[in-house]
């Protein structure tokens, strides 16, 4: 099965749901999750003479801002989710010298 695309309409509805003054961000590639600005909205007609609107970053090169942040990759399920390894009791301290 195909997925399907999401729509402007689609993204509108989300969005209206956000609070307005946040920050846009775009998230990329998977395997090596990365956070961009988004600054661009360009809206064309494809090869098929269907309307399509590309979200794109800017032109600058301070749009890439780094590693997405794992909760972002988790919840996108682009990563699995890592728990801290488990504490082990110490054992008691050794005498100097290292005897």
């Amino acid at each position: 099965m195909q997925p399907t695309e999401m729509t402007v309409g689609h993204l509108i509805k989300r969005l209206s749901a956000c609070d307005p003054a946040a920050p846009l961000r775009l998230a990329m590639n998977p395997f090596f999750p990365m956070a961009h600005r988004l600054e661009q909205i360009i809206d064309v007609t494809d090869e098929t003479g269907s309307p399509v609107v590309y979200l794109a970053e800017g032109p600058y090169a301070d749009t890439q801002l780094g590693h997405l942040p794992p909760e972002v990759a988790v919840a996108l399920a682009w990563q699995a989710p890592v728990q801290a390894p488990p504490r082990r009791a110490r054992r008691s301290a050794r005498p100097a010298g290292g005897q």
